[in-house]
């Protein structure tokens, strides 16, 4: 008996060429050589985050320079990914860490180098009386323009300034009134006195001065006392000075009649 046979058309034929080629494919697939397929294979795209297994990429594999900021996404550096000394003071930009991006409490003293903090870093009232510790200030720390020494005596050119006022009831014409004036810090020597009433100057006392008459001048040498206002003083040596010290001076005020008189103003002493 003959056994009938399929006849060959073009869909078998097609049909077996396709197998083959799908067959050969796979197999020249799994066998592709160690290395062979490099960035040329590679097409374009090809290559996602989500084809990328977690871990595979390390630092050893990116190139110098490789992330910048713009390729960094938000909030993909937390300070828990960043290592001891991985920022230092030459990566940081100009201006890129100010007040507002520093957490209190974050600069200590002990993270201060020598010289940091100066005056010019300081905000106005940025030192107050509160915040120095007993005994911080010392004579050893006082600049030479300081006004005196506190143990010591007025430097050359420097001014002490201060008030006075003497007066008293008189029970009759002629009679006197004392008071004294100490110096905050001792002159070398006692100064020459000069006494002015009311508007008057001379060559050692210019005035008042200080654009509210309320800074008596005196040059160097020289004690300046202003009478800026007197009542019923008599009118020879209304106002004495004496007992004139390098420590300080005394006041005599004389009743021109009974009753109250007094005078009062400002003084001033430059220590030559």
């Amino acid at each position: 008996m003959r056994i009938p046979r399929p006849k060959l058309n073009y869909a078998n034929v097609i049909a077996t060429v396709a197998l083959f080629v799908a067959l050969g494919g796979a197999a020249v697939a799994a066998g592709l050589p160690k290395n062979s397929v490099g960035t040329n294979q590679i097409k374009r795209g090809a290559v996602t985050a989500a084809k990328i297994k977690r871990g595979a990429i390390t630092s050893g594999k990116i190139a110098p320079k490789g992330v910048t900021a713009g390729k960094l996404g938000a909030n993909a550096v937390l300070p828990g990914n960043l290592g001891n000394g991985i920022i230092s003071t030459e990566k940081i930009s100009d201006g890129a860490v100010n007040a507002a991006k520093i957490k209190n409490g974050v600069i200590t003293t002990n993270k201060l180098t020598n010289g940091a903090v100066n005056t010019g870093k300081l905000g106005d009232d940025a030192v107050t009386s509160g915040k120095l510790a007993d005994g911080a200030v010392t004579p050893a720390k006082l600049s030479a323009g300081v006004v005196g020494q506190l143990l010591s005596t007025l430097k050359s050119g420097e001014t002490l300034r201060g008030v006075f006022d003497v007066g008293a009831t008189a029970a009759a014409a002629g009679d006197t009134s004392h008071g004294g004036v100490s110096f905050q810090f001792p002159l070398a020597n006692a100064p020459a006195v000069t006494v002015l009433q009311p508007g008057q100057t001379s060559a050692n006392c210019s005035g008042l001065g200080g654009g509210n008459n309320q800074t008596p001048q005196a040059t160097g040498g020289n004690l300046c006392v202003y009478v800026t206002a007197s009542a019923d003083l008599a009118e020879i040596d209304p106002l004495v000075v004496e007992n004139n010290t390098r420590l300080g001076f005394g006041l005599t005020a004389k009743a021109k009649d009974p009753g109250s008189y007094y005078a009062y103003g400002q003084w001033a002493v430059t220590a030559p």
